[in-house]
């Protein structure tokens, strides 16, 4: 890269903020799980009361939303993974065949910083001796070499997450007894969305109250929504 190239500091603490990422990920896959699960049964629980048809719709979509997060997590991650990769070895072939125009780029890159040139020069001579590559990759692209997600492990994340928030509604339906299983589940699952809305923006660092009010109106409308049509289905005997 010549010395002319478009900085993009990256902010610092990229470890923690991975974490932070990471953990916001598996509250809103768990809210995921609330809802969409929540939703079916609540569906199906307004056509009929028998337990065997609310477990079979709900197991379906159970194992047909963790698939579905899982791959979604895993194709949306190889993309982010094969981009860092291929970064990498740009970059490492640059300083093979440019090592002066590097280090002239490294010396500006910490002049923008607010360096002066003679503290500049010195930062990039001895991170350059300690690791050219590693030096590079960090205030250039913010990328830890050592750090590369794995598709596997977030898809397998996300499944996770998403099962753990189906649990919730699952239960509820169905142990709850058949009179009050409705709106047992309703007040659950409300309660669960408000704190996974609190947890979430408390990681964002946002309106706690805003995130958990955004995310319990969303999932009253959808369980009214498909109890509405579970309903009506099962009244006009469609199904």
């Amino acid at each position: 890269m010549s010395s002319d190239t478009q900085l993009h500091p990256e902010p610092q603490g990229t470890d923690l903020a991975a974490k932070l990422n990471w953990l916001r990920a598996g509250v809103l896959g768990a809210n995921d799980g609330i809802v969409s699960v929540a939703a079916v049964v609540v569906g199906v629980a307004g056509v009929t009361t028998e337990n065997g048809p609310i477990l079979a719709a709900g197991m379906a979509a159970v194992v047909g939303g963790a698939i579905s997060m899982a791959l979604g997590e895993y194709v949306s991650v190889s993309s982010q993974s094969d981009s860092q990769k291929s970064l990498i070895a740009k970059e490492t072939a640059e300083l093979r065949d440019q090592p002066e125009e590097e280090f002239a780029e490294l010396v500006s890159l910490y002049r923008h910083k607010g360096l002066s040139e003679a503290t500049a020069t010195t930062v990039a001579k001895e991170l350059t001796a300690k690791d050219a590559l590693r030096a590079h990759l960090d205030i250039e692209l913010g990328i830890d070499p050592d750090e590369i997600v794995s598709p596997w492990h977030a898809a397998l994340a996300s499944a996770i997450s998403f099962l753990a928030g189906a649990v919730l509604p699952m239960l509820t339906i169905l142990l709850a007894p058949p009179a009050v299983r409705v709106p047992l589940t309703f007040v659950v699952v409300l309660i669960a969305l408000a704190v996974t809305g609190w947890v979430g923006a408390w990681i964002g660092g946002g309106s706690r109250t805003r995130a958990s009010t955004r995310v319990v109106i969303g999932g009253a409308i959808a369980l009214a929504a498909t109890f509405g049509l579970g309903s009506l289905l099962g009244t006009t005997g469609i199904a």
